[in-house]
């Protein structure tokens, strides 16, 4: 199992940029695929980004191009870059492990193919 604590979140201005970041313990790191969801209330968890273990990324359609998701495995952490924030962004963030196998692009855009979450971190966007 893995566990994981995300980190990052606030208010900021619309325009503005934020970096939040989530740290595992507990396994190998490099074992699982990592992904960044968001939820607002009523609405389900969507999928941000995605990235593999070797590097490879994914996005939504929402966030392409303004969003930036990385990972440190030597420091088992994954990062998500903001940029140009947008009222549509706040959210509660969420990290997401998986080491499921892969089977399709939906195995990284999927909530229901992560097996461990994190808490959550609040993104506020002023206009």
């Amino acid at each position: 199992q893995v566990q994981l604590v995300e980190s990052g979140g606030g208010l900021v201005q619309a325009g503005g940029s934020l970096r939040l970041s989530c740290t595992a313990s507990g396994d190998t790191f490099s074992n699982y695929r990592m992904g960044w969801f968001r939820q607002t209330p009523g609405k389900e968890r969507e999928f941000v980004a995605a990235i593999t273990w070797r590097g490879r990324t994914y996005y939504s359609d929402a966030v392409k191009g303004r969003d930036t998701i990385s990972r440190d495995n030597a420091k088992n952490t994954v990062y998500l870059q903001m940029i140009s924030l947008k009222p549509e962004d706040p959210a509660v963030y969420y990290c997401a492990a998986s080491s499921r196998p892969v089977s399709g692009v939906m195995a990284y855009q999927d909530r229901a193919q992560y097996d461990y979450w994190g808490q959550g971190t609040q993104v506020t966007v002023s206009s």
